[in-house]
């Protein structure tokens, strides 16, 4: 009977460990974000890939399934022309596969990017699968990741078994006393006072116990330095900011489905370091004949908010200059005082897209902020990105650049000095 008691404790513990690590592993962060992956995937992927038939290119649903190299699969989709320069075996079985066409290079991308496409493709792959699998289905339903019911499911059997190890140990001791009382080898001392019962005897009992302290520890240093690190990493980082704005302007409309260029409005981003906020009066070059919605018979309130400020009457199409105010617009993309950014070098230099910064902003029906705008996101960008120095005449100047051009190596944003220090900061 000893010998199962020791047994069933040394069980008990590993059970106890097993299901704390368990619930620690529960509640870490997934390695991509779905959600996020599918705005990234439609705004640079759709035009050659879809997940389950060939278009231009493989059908990404079984490829990216089938191969776990996460890794090789970043650099590929990040930069596949330099896996191809590298003569890398896989690159060029994939470039001979498809008539050796050239796949775009999306340097832009951060690797956080590239797990969340990952995790999209997956995640919409899978759906699909099992959607098929169903008889009757009509199509694939939305994944959101797990489910909560599955998340509280877990906590409830972790405690469950919790419950049920203290109880088998309650009754492995009282079955113990019992033996040993029927053998003679118990003696039950009989109080003559009512002895107080110590409510704090467990708590002490384990207190003693130095793996079960070590344990406790160990998960409170876990959980403690995660929190910190997590709060810290995060500190003014404003990823996912959306003030309300005066005006609710629909990005998806304009940018989305009129296909309006973003510098029609924004058009300091080629010419200064400002992308600009536009004038109302740009608004009235369309809105002075559109005051409403397709097929509404109403005006629109949020057009009707720019005549207000304009003082601008539809009915006698005159302006009244007694009654105009300034649009009080909030800032979304705020970097720091200490840090310099120059519009027209990235979008008329480096030709960089929009999007490349400000996520997919044709799909937004108000803005928000895409990117992180961390240093180590802009470090890594420039770390990534080739320069096009043809027909440029910002780099004409620069000798050692035009060396590397003539040997025939690639050139990069941090070889141009891309990551110093002055280059952001005065």
């Amino acid at each position: 009977m000893r010998s199962f008691s020791l047994i069933f404790k040394q069980f008990s513990r590993s059970v106890l460990l097993i299901a704390g690590f368990a619930f620690l592993g529960s509640s870490a962060y997934a390695q991509g974000d779905a959600t996020k992956g599918e705005a990234i995937f439609k705004a640079n992927c759709t035009t050659c890939h879809k997940i389950d038939i060939r278009l231009i290119g493989p059908a990404l649903g079984p490829t990216v399934t089938s191969d776990t190299d996460d890794k090789w699969l970043t650099k590929w989709i990040e930069n596949n022309q330099a896996l191809i320069a590298a003569h890398d075996k896989k690159a060029l079985d994939i470039y001979n596969q498809y008539a050796q066409a050239n796949m775009t290079v999306f340097t832009q991308l951060s690797d956080g990017d590239v797990a969340n496409i990952l995790s999209y493709v997956r995640t919409a792959w899978k759906t699909q699968q099992t959607a098929a699998a169903k008889p009757g289905a009509s199509g694939p339903a939305a994944e959101t990741g797990p489910s909560d019911l599955v998340i509280y499911a877990l906590i409830g059997v972790i405690i469950l078994a919790f419950i049920i190890i203290l109880v088998l140990n309650k009754v492995v001791i009282t079955l113990e006393r019992l033996l040993e009382k029927n053998q003679g080898l118990f003696i039950e001392e009989v109080a003559v006072e009512k002895v107080a019962v110590d409510r704090f005897a467990f708590a002490r009992k384990l207190a003693k116990n130095k793996k079960f302290v070590f344990f406790t520890l160990l998960c409170g240093t876990l959980a403690l330095g995660s929190w910190t690190w997590i709060t810290m990493w995060n500190t003014n980082v404003h990823q996912g900011y959306q003030p309300v704005q005066p005006i609710k302007f629909p990005h998806d409309l304009h940018a989305g489905a009129m296909k309006i260029d973003c510098q029609y409005c924004h058009s300091g981003a080629y010419k200064s370091k400002n992308a600009s906020i536009p004038s109302l009066n740009v608004c009235m070059n369309c809105h002075k004949t559109i005051d409403r919605t397709l097929n509404s018979k109403t005006a629109s309130p949020e057009i009707k908010k720019i005549y207000d400020a304009l003082g601008y009457d539809p009915q006698t199409q005159k302006y009244d200059s007694t009654k105009t105010r300034p649009m009080q617009w909030i800032r979304i993309h705020n970097l720091p005082d200490f840090a310099y950014f120059n519009h027209s070098q990235h979008v008329k230099v480096a030709k960089l897209r929009c999007q490349t910064c400000h996520g997919p902003i044709e799909t937004m029906k108000e803005v928000y902020q895409y990117s992180p705008l961390t240093m180590k996101w802009c470090v890594q960008c420039h770390k990534r990105t080739n320069v096009d120095f043809k027909g440029n005449a910002y780099y004409t100047k620069m000798e050692a650049v035009h060396n590397l051009i003539k040997e025939g190596k690639p050139v990069t944003a941090a070889m141009m000095g891309g990551i110093e220090c002055g280059k952001c900061h005065y």
